[in-house]
Order: C-alpha cells, then sequence, then structure tokens
C-alpha cells in the first residue's frame, strides 16, 4: 500500500487536472476521480477484499468527500464480469418514480433558481443497490466497508479548486432552501479552497447503516425520516414506495466490432445501443482509413453521434414497451446509415453559406466575421443545475472486473437534506423521449439515462473497461473509436480532443484543439466549430483498467480533465 489514505489533502495541486501517469504492471488496479477513494479501494484489495468490496467501499466513500457529485440517495449502475464464473453481470439501481403519484417537483414554476422545469423527488436507487451488491458479490463485512466514509464525514476532507469550482456554480440552487444552506454553508458561505468540509450528521447516519446495514436508508429509521420530509412538502409517499420498485439485474449488451466484442449497458440504459450504431457507423464510413482528427473524420464524427442520438429516442423500457435489440445491432442498417451521412457531405463550398447565416436556430453567434479568420465562439457546455456522477473502475487479484457509477442524479428530493444527505432529485422527463433521461410512471419501469460503463473484450475476455460522468453518450463512443479503429493506446485515447454531436444549426461542440485549417475545411463543409476549452472537464473523466496489447500486463489510468487517480498493487 502506498498511501494512508487519511493523510491526503485534496486541496494539494497534485491532485488537480492535468496530464496523469500510466500506471503499468500491477495485480490489482483502481482509477477513481478522487485519490481519497481509490487510495481507499486499494487498501480494501490489499487487505483481501474484491473488486465488488472495493467498490461499495468506494461508492460509500465518494458520497463522504465528494457530495458535490455524489450522495448517499442517488444511484448505482453496475457492470460486472466475474471470473470464477466467466459471466458478465449488469445491475442498473437508478432512483424511481412512483407509479401512482404525479411528479412531485418542490419549487414552483418560475421562482428563479431554476432555468427550466425543476427536478422531479424520487424514490432513492443508492443503498438499495449497495444492498444487492453486498448480498450477491461481497466477502467483507458491510459495518468494515462503512468505516472510511463514516471517519472521512466525522473529520471532513480538505476543499479542492474543482469542489469550490461546482459548488460557486451550483450555489443558487444547493442553497435554494433553508437546508441546503446550513449543509453547504456551515460558516454562512460556501467552503474556500483547502477548508476542511465534511458533516457530522451524515456521518452519524453512516453510523446508523454500518450497524443496522443499508436497510436503515430503505426501511429504517432514516427512511421513516425521508418519507416524514416528502410528506411535509406534499409529495405523499408510503414505506410501500420505499420498496415498490427493486433493483434490476439485467443480461447486458454485447456485440462484436472488428477483433472486439463490447459488452454494455442493455435497455432500458440507452448507452449500449448508442455504442453500437455510432461504432457500427464508423466502421462502414471506414474511419480508420481517415485521418484522426481530420475535417472529415471530425464530420463523420459528428454526424455519426448526432444520428445514434435521434436513433436512441426509440430505445425504451422492455417491461414497458415491445423492444427488438437486434434492429439497433443490424450491419446492413449501419451500412445505411452511413451512406445516409457520406451524401450529407457537399459538392459545393458551404464557406460564404454559414458565414451568411450566423445566429440562426442552433448555430449560436461568433466574434464577428473577419475575412480570413474562421468563425469559431467559446462554448461553456455547463448546465443549470447539477447534474454530478463518479465513475469507478476496479480489477482485482483473482480477474474479477467491476466497472460502475453512482451518481447524485436521481436523488430523493431536490434541494432537501435528510440525516446530513444533500439531495438534487431527477432531470429526467415523462415524455421528451428524444431527450437523455425519461421515464414512464408504470409499475417496475426504470428511467433511461446515459451512462457509460462499458467492458472491451478479446477472445470473449475483458482487455479494457471503462467509464465516465459529463455527456457520457458522446464520449464513450469516441474513445473507443480511437482504441478500436486508431489503435491508440489507452490514455491517448481519452487524452484526445472530445465533442459534442452536431447541431440542428451546422455547429459542433469541441475541445479547443483543433487547428485554423481543419476548421476552414469544416466551414467549407457545412460545419462551425465553436470550442469549449482546451480541456472541458464537462466532457467526461474516464476511469480505466486494461491489459496491455504487447506484454499482457494488468494497467489504470485516468482522464486528465478532473482530479482523477489510478493506481494498482505491485
Amino acid at each position: 500500500m502506498k498511501m494512508n489514505p487519511r493523510e491526503i489533502n485534496l486541496s494539494d495541486k497534485k491532485w488537480s487536472p492535468g496530464e496523469k501517469p500510466v500506471v503499468k504492471g500491477v495485480k490489482a488496479a483502481v482509477s477513481a476521480d478522487n485519490a481519497v477513494v481509490t487510495h481507499t479501494m486499494l487498501k480494501i484489495l490489499e487487505e483481501g477484499g474484491n473488486a465488488v468490496d472495493a467498490g461499495i467501499a468506494g461508492c460509500l466513500l465518494q458520497a463522504a468527500v465528494e457530495p458535490f457529485m455524489t450522495n448517499l440517495t442517488g444511484s448505482v449502475v453496475f457492470l460486472y464480469y466475474s471470473a470464477a464464473e466467466d459471466r458478465y453481470y449488469q445491475l442498473d439501481s437508478m432512483g424511481t418514480f412512483p407509479a401512482d403519484l404525479p411528479p412531485h417537483m418542490p419549487v414552483p414554476e418560475g421562482m428563479g433558481a431554476y432555468s427550466a422545469i425543476p427536478p422531479r423527488s424520487v424514490i432513492p436507487g443508492f443503498m438499495p443497490g449497495l444492498k444487492e451488491l453486498h448480498g450477491k458479490f461481497a466477502t467483507m463485512p458491510w459495518a468494515y466497508l462503512c468505516e472510511e466514509a463514516i471517519w472521512w464525514a466525522e473529520n471532513g476532507h480538505h476543499v479542492s479548486s474543482f469542489e469550490a469550482s461546482v459548488n460557486d456554480f451550483g450555489e443558487n440552487f444547493i442553497t435554494f432552501f433553508p437546508e441546503g444552506r446550513a449543509f453547504y454553508m456551515p460558516e454562512g458561505r460556501l467552503p474556500e479552497v483547502g477548508d476542511r468540509f465534511g458533516s457530522k450528521k451524515m456521518a452519524e447516519t453512516l453510523r446508523k447503516v454500518a450497524k443496522e446495514g443499508p436497510d436503515y436508508m430503505v426501511t429504517g429509521e432514516w427512511a421513516a425520516q425521508f418519507i416524514e420530509k416528502a410528506n411535509s412538502m406534499g409529495w405523499n409517499i408510503t414505506e410501500g414506495h420505499m420498496t415498490a420498485n427493486p433493483p434490476r439485474w439485467i443480461e447486458p449488451l454485447r456485440f462484436k466490432v472488428r477483433e472486439y466484442e463490447i459488452v454494455s449497458l442493455a435497455p432500458p440504459q440507452s448507452q449500449g445501443v448508442y455504442i453500437a450504431l455510432v461504432l457500427g457507423i464508423l466502421d462502414k464510413l471506414g474511419i480508420d482509413s481517415i485521418s484522426p482528427y481530420s475535417a472529415e473524420h471530425i464530420f463523420y464524427m459528428g454526424h455519426a453521434l448526432k444520428l445514434a442520438q435521434q436513433i436512441c429516442s426509440f430505445v425504451n423500457d422492455p417491461v414497458v414497451f415491445e423492444f427488438d435489440i437486434n434492429r439497433y445491432l443490424d450491419p446492413d442498417l449501419h451500412a445505411r446509415l452511413a451512406d445516409m451521412i457520406k451524401g450529407m457531405a457537399p459538392k459545393a463550398d458551404m464557406t460564404t453559406h454559414m458565414n451568411m447565416t450566423t445566429g440562426f436556430v442552433g448555430s449560436g453567434l461568433v466574434d464577428g466575421l473577419i475575412p480570413g479568420k474562421v468563425p469559431t465562439t467559446r462554448q461553456n457546455s455547463w448546465q443549470d443545475q447539477p447534474s454530478g456522477s463518479c465513475e469507478l473502475s476496479i480489477v482485482d487479484k483473482n480477474g474479477n472486473w467491476v466497472q460502475m457509477m453512482n451518481t447524485l442524479q436521481s436523488s430523493g428530493i431536490p434541494g432537501q437534506v435528510v440525516g446530513g444527505v444533500p439531495m438534487i432529485g431527477s432531470h429526467a422527463l415523462p415524455n421528451a423521449y428524444s431527450t437523455a433521461m425519461v421515464y414512464c410512471q408504470v409499475p417496475g419501469a426504470r428511467m433511461r439515462v446515459p451512462i457509460g460503463n462499458t467492458m472491451v473484450l478479446k477472445d470473449g475476455k475483458p482487455v479494457m473497461q471503462l467509464g465516465t460522468p459529463g455527456n457520457v453518450h458522446v464520449t464513450v463512443p469516441q474513445v473507443l473509436c480511437n482504441y478500436i479503429f486508431y489503435g491508440m493506446e489507452p490514455y491517448d485515447a481519452i487524452r484526445a480532443p472530445r465533442m459534442l454531436s452536431l447541431t440542428e444549426g451546422g455547429t459542433i461542440i469541441i475541445e479547443d484543439r483543433i487547428d485554423a485549417e481543419t476548421q476552414e475545411q469544416l466551414l467549407s463543409m457545412g460545419v462551425r466549430i465553436k470550442v469549449s476549452g482546451v480541456w472541458d472537464m464537462h466532457m467526461g473523466s474516464f476511469q480505466v483498467c486494461y491489459l496491455d496489447k504487447e506484454t499482457g500486463e494488468l494497467c489504470t489510468t485516468v482522464d486528465p480533465r478532473r482530479c482523477g487517480v489510478a493506481d494498482g498493487l505491485k
């Protein structure tokens, strides 16, 4: 063990965003977006725990040291390779909506803290998910896996520059109610970089979680407090609602791409289908014959991302809808879609057209149309309301692979705090199927949310796993494209510029590392570039474990865009 997690000061610049090392030749590997979480999970592995033990401890701890990105009432989604069984598992434990109650939005429409429709209250999925994982796969006592989370909640963590910026962005939301102000502003202000921030009330809740098990927050005392708070705000939930829609085990989606197989999340999650569509289209376009990040590559990628996003609006929960997954995996469909995209490449030079139509729907404004200047502008891709998540990537010494996400998305009652646990609700919409997050109020239904837990196989065994928060649906297939079609090493694949899909106005938002000549070529092809920064932390924070292609040794790395740390046991 290289480091005592309790000695880590998260405000130290060495844990800040920036270039990250690749850790090679380890017998167990961990990648997380927080140094405390990484080294705590390594401690669990070193003491004989398996990858699931480490993941459970990591999720619990993450809620204590990153309450701005996740929390104990959020959601857990889990992809797992069991080496002993040679089998893949998927668990969906997103928060759920009561089927017999109208959507609950605790803030009246039009109040200034919200820019659009307020988030809705949901039944928490975090603890039910961890309970399910512990009962099925864990080897260590539940109480022991809670210990580090309790210590850090009690003693607090040093606030990083990343945490301070996220809190500053979401201040209007997280401090809208008195409960939020009391939690996030214990001294009457948001904590500053280097301050020690924790919650003794959260620590008290976690001590009871450790003693009574995860049911303390599902059917126990905390659950009763949650129900009481909900009822006082007009959301008339009952004890029965807390367990009406348990976590769902799902057979993960599995499909071939060249010499590899992909294992990813099956519906109701749309990410596996999205990856299959994008990679299938790019394969038929012959993307590997095109220079990476050339104008042609960006043109094809932007269109493929857009088209796949539109098609994925038809992906829904098989519990509610008839759904044939094979339609989306059909190579003939991918070929037809690739031909459609080829037909979008104009025969005429579109530069004048793009310059003269700036400002129309979807295209945005530019900094003056100066002759000879490439008309790009800066784009901030933050949303107005918090929507954080944390990804964990773990491989233990027995060859078990875990890729999972814990998130504050879909967490309880928006803006409220119960027992030291802050919540932000869910941004999923009930009827807008073309959006990334959608739900049906039907018994047993689960919401569709873009979550990127993914494994890459060769000869049926994992050779890489990855996942990320932050514009997940578009970023995961881009990294897989770099790895599979361009043969990049994993760190190079995640380090490369990332983009959003093409907009209706012909704009692609991409990190500011595309040269002027390529931008001019894109403009002539009818595509305008907006830049989101050289390194845009909103484009994700990949956590990756993989086997070296040459040596077969276990390696791990992490995205340079956020505060992630990867490490392993020698």
